[in-house]
Parts: structure tokens; C-alpha cells; sequence
């Protein structure tokens, strides 16, 4: 579920970063490598104004993703291995993360995690990009097109019951206001649903509204309608659906996140 995850203040930057801190590195001895990398932690670093689109309440963003990778496998004579260590992801010097914080999903539920993250082209904006343990993008969602155009993550879940990850965000929140769906299958990212008039974001806001909850076992995405006097729910019923639920606040927003 995301939830209200505050950007940082620009007097901070340099001596911290959005998203988990990275962990020291840890050895124990073992018999055998191991057989699988998992991620535990990300976080961006290497802060930059190249590209000033201010989206977020400043100008600075981030060229690098550091991912912390552990491993464990069961050795010959059942002593375990545990790695830790760390791994830099540097972007070129026409794009940049533009995000809050990158979010750790399995997203094709093999036990290990990705990386989901805000990526920026100065040429033709955002996407959203997943990398794996070995820091390789994996899958892409197509840049919005221009510069200074973002999208807004809601989560990602098994959304609609077919036992595969979807990914949902709002594609330019303060603009074209649409939430898109998008199923991670056999590596790729395909667009399952485009619901127009949602929002999640307000220019200068450090901070993404709103995000997904699973009440009595449904999950639900939680978002504004486009002039924000309202907070919607939309989930899957034999098609997408959408609930107003009341009338949007802060505190209305904390609640709906909730079961009530």
C-alpha cells in the first residue's frame, strides 16, 4: 500500500535520501554459493538539479538507484550461507529518477523482489521501469512523450484475481488525470485498463495520495476524482469499478486506507 511517503526537504539531500537505507554487509560462513539474489533494501542517491521540473516541491532529483542484495542457499553439510552487499544503478546524464522512494515488489511472484521506480527521460518524460536483483530493467512502461510530464505510482498487486502482479498509477496527475493498469507477464508489461478523471497528486505536494488496500480479502485502489472534492475507490468486479466513498480530506484519506 502506498501511503503519504514525504519527500525530503532540500536542505537535506546531501546528507540523506528518499527511500530505505541501505544495510552494512553481512557474511556468514557456508558450504555451497548461493543459488538466488533477493533485494532487501533501495534507495536513491547521487542528488541533481539537471533536470528541474519541481514536480515534488524542489529541483533535485536522483541519477543513481543503490539496491541492497542478500542471498541464502542450504550448503552439504547444512550450514547456511548469507551474503549481503550492494550495487549501484547510475542513470545517463538525460534522465533521472523522479520519485519518492523505490518500492520493493515481487512482481512475478517467484519469492524474490524488484525495484519499482518513477524514471525520467529530459527528452520525453516519465515512465515507470522495474530492475531486478542484478540491476538490470526488466520491464518499461513507453515515456509519456515530453519533458516535464510525470506519472504518479498508486501500487501493485494481484488486482484482479487472475493470480498475476498489476501495477497502477496516474498518468499526469495534474493533467490528463488517468489511471492506467498494467499486468506484469512472461517479463513484459502489458496496459489492461485506462479509467480516466483520477488523480492522486497536487503540484509541490512531497508526497503520493492515496494507494491500494485489501479489505475482506478485496483489494481496492483508493484515489481523488479530478477536482479533488471527492475519494474514489476503484477495484475489479467482473470490470473496473468505481465507489465514491465521501468527500476527500486529509483525514478522510487516512481512514479510507483503512477497513472500516
Amino acid at each position: 500500500m502506498l501511503s503519504q511517503a514525504p519527500r525530503l526537504p532540500v536542505r537535506q539531500w546531501r546528507r540523506r535520501v528518499r527511500g530505505a537505507m541501505l544495510a552494512s554487509s553481512l557474511w556468514l560462513a557456508g558450504a555451497i554459493p548461493a543459488v538466488a539474489d533477493t533485494i532487501t533494501s533501495a534507495r536513491f542517491t547521487d542528488p541533481t538539479n539537471r533536470y528541474t521540473h519541481g514536480v515534488l516541491g524542489d529541483d533535485v532529483e536522483y541519477g543513481a538507484l543503490e539496491i541492497t542484495v542478500s542471498n541464502a542457499a542450504q550448503g552439504l553439510t547444512a550450514t547456511l550461507l548469507y551474503r549481503r552487499s550492494a550495487l549501484t544503478i547510475k542513470l545517463p546524464l538525460d534522465r533521472v529518477f523522479e520519485d519518492i522512494a523505490p518500492r520493493i515488489v515481487d512482481v512475478d511472484l517467484d519469492g524474490r523482489f524488484e525495484v519499482i521506480v518513477v524514471e525520467s527521460s529530459v527528452h520525453t518524460g516519465a515512465q515507470l521501469a522495474i530492475y531486478d536483483a542484478r540491476g538490470k530493467k526488466i520491464a518499461a512502461t513507453p515515456h509519456i512523450g515530453t519533458r516535464f510530464r510525470w506519472l504518479a505510482p498508486i501500487g501493485a498487486a494481484d488486482l484482479d484475481g487472475d493470480g498475476l502482479v498489476e501495477i497502477a498509477y496516474i498518468d499526469r496527475p495534474h493533467l490528463a488525470k488517468t489511471l492506467r493498469i498494467w499486468r506484469f507477464q512472461n517479463g513484459a508489461l502489458t496496459e489492461i485498463a485506462t479509467l480516466p478523471g483520477l488523480t492522486n497528486h497536487r503540484i509541490g505536494e512531497d508526497f503520493i495520495t492515496g494507494g491500494i488496500r485489501k479489505c475482506r480479502g478485496n483489494r481496492e485502489m483508493i484515489v481523488v476524482n479530478a477536482d479533488w472534492s471527492n475519494i474514489v475507490s476503484v477495484s475489479y468486479d467482473d470490470g473496473w469499478k468505481q465507489q465514491e466513498l465521501l468527500p476527500f480530506t486529509p483525514t478522510a484519506m487516512k481512514w479510507a486506507l483503512t477497513c472500516p
